[in-house]
């Protein structure tokens, strides 16, 4: 496949990149600033980009087969970007003629009871809370899309660099733990769940989450 990946050199986003290249697929970097990747693969090219701009994205992604939005919420802008990229993506996709759309979310609008969030309870950090909102926002976007073929990703309670396993779990809208009532991943499995997704296509118009 030929992807158009925003984010691409963030912590999951470079992740990203490097599984999908593995995989032979070509990636088209869209980031802020250029020159931070650093992943070489004559199967990789780079372009400074706004996800915010969709006259810009109808033109970068016009004659790609996916669209990946690894964007962080963290940064300079805030976490209003969620939402702005959403809008962006669902009006640029479809003039650029582009229908799969992957998206990078957040583990906070996971549910782990009947009517209850992850972010809704009393151990959530104060300090992830705008980040999660963002992230429940977009997530709401997205599923007022009926142009796309999205798919949102949500990690679970920590996502991390570390090995590339293999070996993790899919679930849906309910947070995911394991035995020990952990939730985690490292972000090299996630990568590869993502582009697994991006591949077989299982879960169009859903929401999913992996973890140990």
């Amino acid at each position: 496949m030929k992807l158009a990946l925003y984010g691409a050199a963030g912590m999951i986003g470079s992740r990203i990149a490097s599984e999908a290249l593995g995989r032979g697929h070509s990636v088209s970097a869209l980031v802020r600033t250029t020159g931070k990747l650093a992943i070489k693969d004559p199967k990789l090219t780079e372009t400074q980009a706004d996800v915010a701009n969709a006259g810009q994205v109808e033109s970068l992604v016009r004659g790609h087969d996916a669209v990946v939005c690894a964007i962080s919420p963290r940064n300079d802008r805030g976490p209003q970007l969620m939402a702005y990229a959403i809008l962006s993506l669902a009006k640029g996709l479809p003039k650029a003629e582009v229908k799969r759309l992957v998206v990078v979310g957040g583990a906070g609008s996971l549910m782990v009871a009947p009517g209850k969030r992850l972010m809704d309870t009393p151990l959530f950090p104060e300090a992830y809370k705008v980040e999660a909102k963002a992230g429940a926002e977009a997530l709401a976007l997205l599923r007022l899309q009926d142009q796309l073929d999205w798919t949102y990703i949500s990690p679970p309670g920590v996502i991390q660099p570390g090995e590339r396993t293999g070996k993790f779990r899919v679930g849906g809208e309910r947070l995911l733990t394991d035995a020990s009532g952990q939730s985690k991943i490292s972000a090299e499995d996630y990568a590869m769940a993502l582009v697994d997704e991006l591949e077989q296509g299982k879960h169009l118009k859903q929401r999913i989450t992996v973890a140990y």
